[in-house]
């Protein structure tokens, strides 16, 4: 009698269990049913599921990039390619192929999903040639899933290296090698397929601006901080699209780009794409209609002339002065400002930019008009006078570089009798005492275009340094008689107090 109730019991329980197992799991059943139900409409006849009770895959997707199905799982298996079924079920293929591309997967691994991450690469492939060779215009659900495809895969937090050091000198930045994403593979053809589809004709502007919105250029403008160089160049393309595509985000974006210059400048000198930033910028601004507006002559002084304070400069002082100097072309009335501003963040203590100022100053110099040089030529030169005599030959040499630039020689020589008494003693003491051979022969070759062209007023210059030196070799004398005086007087106290 024992023995058969003890039989009984395990019996009871293991049938309690199975009984609420399959209570549960027709639960789940039940529930991932109207899932389905709910998900988009085009997903039902998804070969991933079999019936129309299947879950949506981009409301199910796991992150090993299965499909949950039942008790089990759906393989990531590839979607029949377009070739292979009639044009008018390519519609529905291609929003079929977008939703498998939602799927993530681990990149730091490569031995991770390898066979997945495959068949992801080339339905990727598939959709960029689809979205090429469209000729019809794409519905309002392409559009609608094609971003969001592009969204979820783009859009993450980046995690940059620490970059603490990296302020303090520009040339170990440069040398350091580049971080590279591990997903770039993969990266490279979302962006072909974003690119794609903002250029294609097929595109309808109106369609697609209410998808492309100011929330997803905010978060495209946020990815160029990316450490890797090839998303950042990819970024740059896509945003210039979009920019000329989408007229009603022009404003947005270059205020954007404003507020990001304003925290890189006055906040946290940190910031990978400002390069890009300015390359795209320095398109722009060579479109901007003439006259300027308003609001672009005060990007130009609150933005653009504050990025040569941060030390980093060397990273992106390229395409800055390629954005100043087009300024200044558009309208020359700008040049008194821009040197101005130029003056005012002169780095008295880092020798290479100054170099990089002084290049800078010959682009700018060259598209500027006499009267707006006549405006700022006394505080100009009295900055290039400093240069001339600078202990670092490749500032003094770089100096005198700018007597080769035959409008810069005219704006100068028209001005000479302004401009000569500034620098005289500059090049006067470079050739007598600095050190440098080549700024040396330089000094001699400017001394000489100014005795060429004036040499009357030259010698009054010449007559009028000699003047001074003795000066100030007098009063150089009588400080010292003086202090030696003092120091005699001091010494007497000091006796008789003893």
């Amino acid at each position: 009698m024992w023995k058969q109730i003890i039989s009984k019991l395990p019996k009871k329980s293991s049938s309690k269990n199975h009984s609420s197992s399959n209570t549960t799991t027709t639960a789940s059943t039940s529930k991932t049913s109207d899932n389905g139900k709910s998900g988009n409409s085009h997903t039902k006849n998804s070969p991933a599921a079999k019936s129309s009770a299947s879950p949506s895959p981009s409301d199910s997707l796991l992150k090993d990039g299965t499909l949950p199905k039942g008790n089990g799982f759906t393989p990531y298996e590839a979607l029949p390619s377009f070739k292979d079924v009639p044009n008018a079920e390519k519609p529905n293929l291609f929003l079929k192929k977008l939703t498998l591309c939602c799927a993530s997967f681990d990149f730091s691994d490569p031995t991770k999903s390898v066979k997945a991450k495959e068949i992801k690469r080339q339905t990727l492939l598939e959709l960029v040639d689809y979205v090429a060779s469209a000729n019809a215009k794409f519905s309002e659900n392409v559009i609608q899933e094609s971003i969001r495809t592009v969204s979820v895969n783009i859009f993450r937090t980046l995690n940059p290296q620490p970059r603490e050091n990296k302020v303090i000198d520009a040339l170990d930045l440069e040398e350091e090698e580049p971080s590279m994403d591990p997903a770039w593979p993969h990266l490279q053809l979302v962006y072909e397929l974003l690119l794609r589809l903002i250029a294609s004709p097929e595109t309808d502007t109106k369609l697609a601006k209410k998808y492309i919105d100011q929330t997803f250029v905010t978060r495209l403008l946020d990815l160029f901080d990316s450490e890797d160089p090839r998303e950042r160049d990819c970024l740059k393309t896509v945003l210039h699209r979009v920019y000329g595509k989408f007229m009603v985000h022009r404003p947005f974006i270059r205020k954007s780009i404003n507020n990001i210059f304003y925290r890189f400048v006055f906040e946290t000198e940190k910031h990978n794409g400002i390069a890009e930033f300015l390359e795209i910028l320095g398109s722009i601004i060579n479109g901007f209609a003439l006259p300027l507006k308003e609001e672009h002559k005060v990007f130009l002084v609150r933005a653009l002339v504050p990025l040569h304070k941060p030390k980093c400069l060397q990273m992106y002082h390229q395409q800055l002065s390629y954005c100043i100097t087009q300024f200044v072309e558009k309208d020359c009335k700008l040049a008194d400002t821009v040197i101005r501003g130029l003056l005012k963040s002169w780095p008295v203590t880092n020798s290479s930019k100054e170099v990089m100022f002084l290049n800078e100053l010959e682009e700018v110099l060259e598209a500027t008009q006499p009267p707006e040089f006549q405006r700022c030529m006394v505080p100009l030169f009295r900055r290039v006078a400093r240069c001339l005599n600078s202990l670092h030959f490749q500032v003094a040499e770089r100096a005198l570089f700018l007597w080769n630039n035959d409008h810069i020689e005219n704006l100068i020589m028209q001005n000479r009798k302004v401009i000569l008494p500034i620098i005289f003693p500059a090049l006067e003491r470079n050739t007598q005492k600095h050190w440098n051979q080549a700024v040396h022969s330089l000094t001699l070759n400017v001394q000489k275009i100014f005795n060429d062209v004036d040499p009357e007023f030259f010698k009054e210059c010449l007559a009028k340094f000699r003047e001074n030196e003795s000066k100030e070799a007098e009063t150089e004398a009588k400080r010292e008689a003086r202090w030696k005086r003092l120091e005699e007087i001091g010494m007497q106290k000091q006796k008789s107090s003893s």
